[in-house]
């Protein structure tokens, strides 16, 4: 018989979850550790077992059993801004973090993980990540880097933790990522622009900075080439909607004949479009507008907008298998997952 003190609710134990399941009390610790060639119907009998008693587990005891925090660092890793600079509060009011993060806890919340999330804003928060990672304070890192010449995934994958990277690597290193297929997507864009008859084609580009910025920018002049369009103009963007906005009158103002415009992403586009309206500009009459990442910015822009999409869910749940699948097995291959992209026609094009 249990026995509690008086006035102290019982607290389920693992026995009192084997017995409701019919199991010993090793096969509940196996199941609730995670412990892996537990057969599946009896995880899941012991998990009703876990439902019904209500018992959670000891955080802290599990931790020193396993080795594990059932814990993954979602970073973010930016350049370094002084405090009162506005560039961070508008990262994290882009909703593409709030979909990564969606995507990371459809896969994440069923086998028990919590994301934590952290901003690598400097190079000693860089290395203090690296060593929380090798003092097992938490049991993998999700990356998304949009800091030049990010030193973080070299520290990661010279370290053989466990770690995935949102975005290809700049350079060959051993660290698994997942991706779009970039310079695909931004020829649908082209492609559109051009079959809709416009002639004087120009890109709003992203920070020439940032790996993305340079891809998307190349492969709008490739995709510009192959159209007869061997110099079409570009102005740099910094992937907000005012940087957008204002890169949107600087082109106009150097090329006023454009009739054509693909934005690196859809705040840019969404910037655009408003430019456009205040200067009298008809959309998609006079200027068809193409953004890139079917973003919440994308339907709420007036007109709607036609943008090449990112799957960033589907992106997200898939490194979040691929880190869960390395914090199993740290003998698992490096991996990359390369998604396409689609065009999802509206009113701006």
């Amino acid at each position: 018989m249990t026995t509690s003190r008086p006035g102290r609710p019982h607290l389920p134990t693992l026995e009192d979850v084997a017995r409701s399941a019919g199991v010993s009390r090793a096969t509940v610790s196996r199941v609730v550790n995670g412990t892996r060639n537990v057969d599946p119907e009896i995880q899941k009998v012991v998990r009703q077992a876990v439902a019904r008693t209500g018992y959670v587990p000891n955080r802290a005891a599990r931790t020193l059993v396993t080795r594990r925090t059932d814990s993954v660092a979602l970073v973010f890793s930016v350049p370094e801004h002084p405090a009162d600079d506005p560039f961070l509060s508008r990262v994290f009011s882009d909703a593409f973090f709030g979909r990564i993060l969606g995507g990371l806890l459809t896969v994440l919340r069923p086998r028990g993980m919590h994301p934590v999330l952290m901003l690598a804003d400097s190079d000693e928060v860089r290395r203090e990540l690296v060593g929380n990672l090798r003092q097992q304070h938490i049991d993998g890192v999700v990356l998304v880097s949009i800091a030049p010449d990010d030193p973080l995934p070299d520290l990661l994958a010279e370290a053989g933790l466990p770690a995935v990277l949102f975005g290809r690597p700049t350079t060959r290193m051993p660290i698994s990522f997942v991706d779009i297929a970039q310079q695909a997507g931004v020829t649908l864009a082209v492609d559109h622009l051009v079959s809709l008859g416009r002639t004087r084609i120009a890109t709003i580009a992203g920070p020439h900075d940032s790996p993305v910025g340079r891809e998307r920018l190349a492969g709008f002049r490739d995709a510009a080439a192959r159209h007869g369009h061997p110099r079409p103009p570009a102005v740099e963007g910094d992937f907000t909607q005012e940087g957008g906005e204002a890169a949107m009158r600087a082109l106009l103002s150097d090329h006023p004949g454009t009739d054509g415009v693909f934005a690196a992403n859809d705040l840019m586009a969404q910037g655009a479009l408003l430019a456009l309206s205040d200067l009298g500009r008809r959309v998609p009459q006079d200027i068809a507008v193409v953004g890139f990442d079917d973003s919440i910015a994308a339907t709420a822009s007036r007109p709607l907008l036609t943008t090449v999409r990112q799957p960033v869910e589907d992106m997200a749940a898939e490194m979040a298998r691929l880190l869960l699948a390395l914090i199993d097995d740290a003998s698992q291959q490096i991996r990359s997952v390369i998604f396409r992209t689609s065009l999802v026609r509206r009113q701006s094009a």
